[in-house]
């Protein structure tokens, strides 16, 4: 989409869950409709996000820890962004980088909804919805072969939403089309995958480098991204895998946590729904950009939104949608390749949902 397209607004609808408006002229609304693009329309959610990039003062807000509030509200001077909460859901203003408000406050009330925010590709097999958590994330490769697959239908790269009910909710949003070892916006995923060694002399170069540019990546990742990964390194899952090839809501019927390990052989084992909540969650925290992170916390501090009832009450939705779907745990040796790991993950999933 180009820049003076999203300069216009747009609405957005997350499923019948949250509705999101961007203002015409916010900040970053060309990657914000970007992120949001599979989602795009009106909506009639009873709960709503609004970007805009007109900051409304709010008087007498207290001081901590370098952000201002008040019962309902939040300023935080180093990123030049407010969040006003309202009994719909919260206005995110200011001139600063928005983006990185979306994935924390879409979560807040995706929870609110009963419906929780995974970090985590997915497909649907055949009627059945599969989740696939990963430390860092599932590489593109290993989603075009189990889409490759007969029955198999492509859900989202890096985000889903998962229902109290099992219900498994896609996000198929544009994937970013970088080869693997080429450098991604700091917000999107990592390759599972390990990447092409760097000469010792220019990886002390490069974290040098990395140190003193880190201040201003957290403080505007999405700018960053638009300088340095516009919407020409990504490309819609429908180009990939097919218009016919895509789903947006399947039951789930089968979770497998990713890891790399130094071992030599795959290793596959059972775990609880309580194991897979545990990490579910705390991997899409782990997984948000620092100043994401940041928010969150702030928002907890002031008690906008206590921290004790965000992850309390996401954990207990997840809880409920894992709630006897087998869930696994698969450690896959750092020393394969992509095309051995890729098929090794396509024929268990099959075999799994097969018995």
């Amino acid at each position: 989409m180009k820049d003076s397209d999203a300069s216009a607004g747009a609405s957005f609808d997350v499923h019948g869950l949250v509705g999101i408006d961007v203002d015409s002229g916010t900040p970053g609304g060309s990657e914000l409709h970007h992120v949001l693009a599979p989602f795009r329309g009106g909506s009639r959610a009873p709960l709503r996000l609004r970007f805009s990039g007109v900051l409304t003062p709010i008087p007498e807000q207290s001081h901590a820890n370098g952000h201002r509030f008040t019962e309902g509200s939040l300023y935080l001077p180093a990123h030049h962004v407010q969040i006003v909460a309202n009994r719909h859901g919260y206005v995110i203003q200011g001139r600063g980088e928005l983006l990185s408000a979306l994935i924390p406050l879409l979560d807040s009330l995706c929870i609110r909804a009963n419906v929780a925010m995974i970090h985590a590709a997915s497909v649907e097999y055949r009627g059945s919805g599969v989740l696939l958590p990963a430390s860092g994330a599932v590489e593109p490769r290993i989603l075009a072969r189990l889409a490759a697959q007969p029955g198999v239908q492509f859900m989202g790269d890096d985000w889903a939403f998962l229902d109290a009910d099992g219900m498994l909710l896609g996000c198929a949003k544009p994937m970013p089309s970088a080869p693997p070892g080429r450098t991604r916006h700091p917000a999107a995923f990592f390759s599972l995958l390990p990447q092409p060694a760097t000469p010792e002399w220019l990886a002390r170069s490069a974290a040098r480098l990395a140190a003193s540019a880190q201040p201003v990546l957290e403080r505007y990742p999405g700018a960053f991204a638009r300088r340095w990964a516009p919407e020409r390194r990504t490309v819609a899952p429908e180009r990939l895998f097919g218009p016919g090839r895509i789903s947006s809501a399947a039951l789930t019927r089968l979770a497998i946590f990713l890891e790399r390990f130094d071992g030599r052989d795959a290793r596959l084992e059972s775990r609880s729904a309580e194991w897979m909540t545990s990490r579910v969650v705390g991997n899409f925290h782990a997984g948000l950009p620092a100043v994401s992170r940041r928010l969150i916390e702030a928002l907890g501090a002031t008690g906008i939104v206590p921290l004790e009832d965000h992850f309390g009450q996401k954990a207990a939705v997840a809880r409920r949608a894992l709630s006897g779907v087998p869930c696994f745990l698969l450690r896959v040796p750092a020393s394969w390749p992509a095309e051995r790991t890729s098929q090794y993950i396509a024929e268990l999933v099959s075999s799994k949902l097969e018995e």
